[in-house]
């Protein structure tokens, strides 16, 4: 993962974009996850800010909902979101609404990070090891090694035990040089839309995934209670 400074990174790396994926249904949520109150801030405002400030990334797109384009927008004009360039609606998969928002993007821009609209604990050095990663080696991912033993089911039963120290959970921002994902993601919305893994739709046409250094604290609002664990991150990093 290397030893460059941040700094460095950053004055070296060529136009980012960011394309934040906000069309979720928040079923399993009970509700908008994206507009929740976490700490007094809705969730997707904390997740465009921390791009805000990243000095890495240069633009920001929206993928939201159809019906929620306006009220995003109306978000990151409230909360100071300068780099937001544009909300797009995105499509019924997560592959077309990825590649609504890569197609939004400046025209630019070199490469890409794809982030979940419902992690609003990334941080500025994530981001930033993510797009140096991607620069160098064509497509990134951050992860953290999986500590739990994981089983291989089938039909209700343990069909395997795989080597836990192969195995990393996959966290976002996922980033590309911008070709690439442009025509990973053409190639997913067309012929596996079922894909639900940016990286996934570059594998499937070939493309290699170096990792990144992801974090435990990089966690995605899906439930009530990722909401409550989040406001005591936050906590804790304010009394840090």
């Amino acid at each position: 993962m290397g030893t460059v400074s941040e700094k460095l990174k950053e004055s070296r790396l060529p136009y980012a974009a960011a394309v934040i994926v906000a069309g979720g249904s928040g079923t399993r949520f009970g509700g908008d996850k994206l507009m929740a109150d976490l700490e007094g801030l809705p969730v997707l405002a904390r997740t465009m800010l921390v791009f805000e400030r990243a000095e890495a990334v240069r633009a920001i797109v929206v993928a939201a909902r159809a019906d929620m384009t306006d009220a995003v927008a109306a978000l990151g004009q409230e909360y100071g979101v300068r780099k937001l360039t544009a909300v797009v609606p995105g499509g019924e998969t997560r592959a077309r609404s990825c590649l609504a928002g890569v197609l939004a993007v400046p025209p630019e821009a070199e490469l890409i990070a794809i982030h979940d609209g419902a992690r609003p604990l990334v941080t500025e050095r994530i981001i930033t090891d993510a797009l140096w990663t991607a620069y160098r080696h064509t497509a990134a991912l951050p992860a953290v090694p999986v500590r739990d033993t994981v089983k291989v089911a089938d039909k209700g039963m343990v069909a395997g035990t795989p080597d836990r120290s192969h195995l990393f959970a996959a966290q976002t921002p996922q980033c590309f040089q911008a070709d690439l994902i442009r025509a990973a993601l053409l190639d997913a919305a067309e012929n596996a839309p079922e894909v639900t893994d940016d990286c996934l739709a570059v594998e499937r046409i070939g493309g290699r995934i170096a990792l990144s250094e992801g974090s435990e604290e990089n966690i995605k609002i899906t439930t009530p209670l990722d909401l409550r664990l989040a406001a005591l991150i936050l906590e804790r990093r304010e009394q840090a």
